[in-house]
């Protein structure tokens, strides 16, 4: 069977006559290693910059688009791409006692992961990613690595367990032993600000909040921390931060490349709104879920005490970018259960009138005497704006200022119910935003965080760079940064996780008619169209 490959945006067309490709057509996204592909005979042509483009090998033998079985794999940058010639050593984990009864060390150059795994008979097989793990070969000397660890933006629950273990996980299992923190954010990387890590230093940093290298939001300057990346002589990059800081992250990739620099460039993706695409779930969202419970528990045991007790619980879920998402308070309603109502970004919501807010609570006063409700930071906004008449500012990452909600929510509960209603309530606010970041990891995320850190490592010893990990339906990948960057995780509410919140809590959908049901399907069906990846040519 012969075959032709096609370079989507390219003038250049090399000789490939010799390429012989066996089986059905494949679908490639543009960085993968061509031996992955297992061919027989490979024609050597002259580097093509392939950033943004689609390789795809067709069959010429007159086989039916339907036959092909729709496998497409997206592909991270790899070393040698722009270096060929960077020698490969044996990988140290080789004579590791730890993994001396493993039965299988080393994750083959061709496992991958799945990003969907319901499929239907005859559908195609779709997108996958490499899985993330330890190579049988390695382009790094221990002794030559020069490794350092950043952290950008907000604070999240086991910031300070992934640290730990990239330290301890390098110097373990790879004998790295010169490593850097570098403080404050991306600007500490131009003002020298950095401290030198060793497994003793960061030996109980796991139980405690926060940062341990502390952190900023925005100074990114890619040409400046690459000077400094260059001048310091670091050739391993990890990143950790959310969608500004990965973003970030991918330009330092590619002014690394563009300098043909030995530097491995990994993303450590952290958000505690559990926002990002194409993975499972972002680590500290177990630890925020718990913490949670807390607060809900607490407003409830007020309001509970009292005759017509009004809890508000607002939670984290707020805007990056353009975007806005309400995972903490959804899921922490379900796993309450003493949550009368949940308010989320997603979900528009109105206050008066048939249907409204005010009247699904004078229901619940009636029924129960009292009610608790859980709204997301970045539910309401536009209400809160207009009645405060207030500007539109963002902060140092672009992120969009919020007004609280809580409060505004709590003043207008308040008043429709003593002047309009001539009800008396109890009002009770609780706003365990910053308790709830601040808190060190449980188990579940601590687990989980040495798994992205052990991934990220073994992927920048493997001559990975310009990668991100993390789960995708529960094995580890190495995902191409834009792939986690170009669009923000929200709560769908056609899917069935809304849907058992609603039977859940009982609330009202706060939908106005069928046609306003019709109109979030016809908004996500065009979100879903305008995010396919086109894959004919």
């Amino acid at each position: 069977m012969e075959a032709s490959i096609s370079l989507i945006g390219s003038t250049t067309k090399p000789n490939l006559s010799s390429l012989i490709i066996p089986s059905s057509s494949i679908v490639l996204h543009p960085r993968l290693p061509l031996p992955a592909l297992r061919l027989k005979k490979v024609s050597v042509f002259p580097r093509i910059s392939h950033r943004n483009r689609l390789i795809r090998a067709q069959c010429s033998d007159g086989l039916r688009p339907e036959e092909d079985d729709g496998f497409v794999l997206e592909d991270v940058p790899h070393l040698t791409t722009f270096l060929p010639d960077l020698p490969s050593y044996p990988n140290p984990l080789k004579e590791s006692q730890a993994y001396a009864i493993v039965k299988r060390t080393f994750v083959s150059s061709e496992d991958v992961v799945a990003q969907n795994i319901v499929v239907q008979k005859g559908s195609k097989r779709g997108v996958h990613f490499r899985r993330a793990g330890p190579r049988e070969r390695v382009y790094f000397r221990s002794d030559e690595v020069k490794a350092c660890i950043v952290t950008c933006g907000g604070l999240c629950p086991g910031i300070n367990t992934v640290i730990r273990e990239i330290v301890c996980g390098l110097n373990n299992m790879y004998g790295v032993s010169n490593i850097l923190g570098i403080q404050g954010g991306y600007k500490g990387f131009y003002s020298k600000n950095t401290m030198t890590l060793t497994p003793k230093v960061v030996n109980d940093i796991h139980k405690r909040g926060g940062t341990f290298l502390q952190t900023s939001r925005g100074g990114h300057d890619t040409a400046k921390i690459v000077d400094n990346i260059q001048d310091r002589g670091i050739n391993q990059v990890y990143i950790i931060g959310g969608d500004g800081t990965q973003k970030g992250a991918e330009k330092i990739y590619q002014e690394v490349e563009r300098r043909g620099l030995q530097v491995a460039v990994s993303g450590i993706p952290k958000t505690i709104d559990n926002d990002i695409a194409v993975i499972d779930k972002s680590f500290g969202f177990d630890t925020a879920v718990e913490e949670a419970q807390r607060a809900i528990n607490a407003a409830h045991v007020e309001v509970e005490s009292v005759e017509n007790g009004v809890g508000i619980v607002k939670l984290m879920g707020r805007y990056s970018g353009e975007y806005s998402c309400g995972f903490i308070a959804m899921i922490a309603t379900l796993a309450n259960r003493d949550v009368d109502c949940c308010l989320i970004p997603e979900s528009p919501f109105y206050l008066e009138g048939k249907g409204g807010l005010f009247e699904f609570v004078e229901q619940r006063l009636k029924e129960n005497s009292h009610m608790v409700i859980v709204i997301a930071e970045g539910a309401g906004q536009d209400y809160v704006a207009q009645s405060m008449r207030a500007s539109e500012t963002k902060d140092a990452s672009g992120n969009r200022l919020l007004l609280d909600v809580g409060l505004w929510l709590t003043q207008q509960i308040k008043d429709h119910f003593t002047n309009v209603r001539k009800m008396t309530i109890n009002m009770k606010y609780i706003d365990p935003t910053y308790m709830i970041r601040a808190i060190p990891s449980n188990a579940s995320d601590n687990v989980y965080c040495t798994l992205l850190a052990q991934s990220a490592l073994h992927g920048a010893m493997a001559g990975y760079s310009g990668f991100t990990v993390g789960p995708v339906n529960s094995r580890h990948a190495y995902i191409p940064i834009s792939r986690v960057t170009e669009v923000t995780n929200t709560v769908k509410l056609t899917d069935r996780m809304w849907a058992r919140l609603l039977a859940s809590t009982n609330q009202p959908s706060f939908l106005t008619g069928a046609g306003a049901l019709q109109n979030v399907i016809d908004m996500e069906t065009q979100d879903k169209i305008d995010n396919m990846k086109i894959s004919s040519i």
